[in-house]
């Protein structure tokens, strides 16, 4: 392909070659390839890229033989509500935008914040959000709820910080399965201050396993929180 790319003419007699083929071609010779991209089919193609969403689905149950510290098996009651991922990790729409955040700027863009105030309003989570809280970290302590703040604002929503990470525990996408993240979360989560009775969007930046969104749904809704409604930047392969 890139030999292809690189052609100025005789782009026909290439491929004939390339496919074992004798025939003279009879088409006239194709324009030259252009050396600069449109700017306009860059951004087109942006716009396309950035206009889907895609779902978190809430998890039922608890992994078999439950979780220790949380105390809890069986059915996950009540579980957090269908939640919704601004894009997939890594791909060319948001994706190129969150990596950049997370790993280059220490800073999610201000078009991110944007994006969710959109996503929000097509989504129409019901009951109606009355607050936004944040899934805590102790490698990026401000990352996730620097977001959050200005998410919120964008929203008219106050933000409360009701999660901190009590220890620090290895990134989910080093668990082998499913009930090795589920118990490396367990007991990694708490809650602080005084708990809204409202619906409540729940913000992560990245979704892998869902089980941190999970047992953090659970907690803020044991101590009275209305519906949870997960929301995350990106979702990776982890989260299928």
């Amino acid at each position: 392909m890139q030999e292809y790319a690189r052609l100025q003419e005789g782009h026909m007699e290439f491929l004939i070659a390339a496919l074992d083929g004798n025939s003279t071609p009879t088409e006239p010779p194709l324009p030259p390839l252009p050396a600069v991209v449109d700017p306009v089919i860059v951004a087109d193609a942006l716009k396309f890229l950035r206009r889907s969403n895609l779902p978190i689905e809430p998890r039922k149950n608890w992994p078999a033989g439950g979780l220790e510290h949380s105390d809890v098996r069986g059915k996950i009651n009540p579980p957090s509500e269908l939640g919704r991922a601004l894009g997939r990790w890594g791909d060319a729409g948001w994706g190129v935008l969150v990596k950049r955040g997370k790993y280059s700027d220490g800073r999610f863009d201000d078009q991110l914040v944007d994006a969710c105030v959109r996503l929000i309003n097509e989504w129409q989570p019901e009951p109606r959000p009355t607050w936004l809280t944040a899934i805590p970290s102790l490698a990026h302590p401000t990352l996730v709820s620097n977001f959050a703040e200005r998410l919120a604002a964008a929203l008219g929503l106050p933000f409360v910080p009701a999660l901190v990470k009590t220890e620090a525990r290895p990134a989910q996408k080093t668990m082998t399965n499913g009930s090795h993240q589920a118990r490396n979360v367990d007991g990694a989560l708490a809650i602080v201050g005084e708990v809204p009775d409202g619906p409540v969007l729940l913000v992560d930046d990245m979704v892998d396993s869902r089980w941190t969104l999970t047992v953090a749904a659970w907690l803020l809704r044991q101590q009275g929180s209305g519906p949870v409604f997960p929301l995350a930047l990106a979702r990776t392969g982890g989260d299928e």
